[in-house]
């Protein structure tokens, strides 16, 4: 297989959903500002629990406004409709991203600042989100052309040919090498990096989420 192609099943299901795709793309770049603190809250919630359960929780933070009351929320997160693991740890982390939103918030509008930078930024000024989480952050909120490096991409990446196994990402160095790998890849075939990791997020699950 060359690298100037994806996999031709790949290829087939790009054809079929790429206008989801590019409609997904677009719901994030329309996300208001006054829902950027929640979608970081989607963000703290999702490491070692389901997208669909961080979602859940989401949604009904917005619900009840919690960013303006800044009440308890564990009982949210223990229901088993959108259970949270380590929900005590997390309480606390969602609370303090909403103590600090508005230093966090100047890091995001800085527009002097590369959008990898400030992702690094977000990863080492947040507690609670790596590398990963805060470029899983910045794309539901617009941002583009930052790789969201998990277990979905890295498996695809070897299917692809880029790897041959499974590489590590234990540092943000490798996290880094790795993101400029998939981004190389990326416009070898000559489809928008932000395109290709809905597409092996759905090659994987079946849905395009966020």
């Amino acid at each position: 297989m060359s690298h100037g192609a994806l996999p031709a099943e790949l290829a087939f299901l790009y054809q079929q959903r790429r206008k989801e795709i590019e409609a997904r793309l677009r719901e994030f770049m329309r996300v208001e500002e006054d829902r950027w603190f929640y979608e970081l809250c989607f963000c703290l919630c999702t490491p070692q629990s389901s997208a669909v359960h961080a979602s859940r929780v989401q949604e009904q933070l917005e619900a009840i406004d919690f960013y303006r009351n800044g009440q308890d929320i564990l009982h949210i997160l223990r229901d088993p409709s959108c259970y949270i693991r380590f929900h005590n740890t997390k309480h606390r982390r969602i609370h303090k991203a909403r103590d600090n939103w508005l230093k966090i918030k100047e890091k995001i509008t800085d527009s002097s600042i590369h959008q990898r930078l400030i992702r690094d930024s977000l990863a080492q000024c947040v507690d609670g989100i790596g590398v990963k989480e805060a470029s899983h952050f910045l794309r539901n909120i617009g941002r583009r052309h930052l790789a969201i490096i998990d277990r979905h991409l890295l498996t695809n990446l070897v299917r692809c040919g880029v790897y041959e196994q499974v590489p590590s990402i234990s540092t943000s160095r490798r996290y880094h090498e790795v993101e400029e790998a998939f981004d190389q890849y990326c416009q070898a075939i000559g489809i928008d990096m932000d395109e290709v990791d809905l597409l092996f997020w759905c090659a994987q699950t079946g849905h395009i989420l966020k």
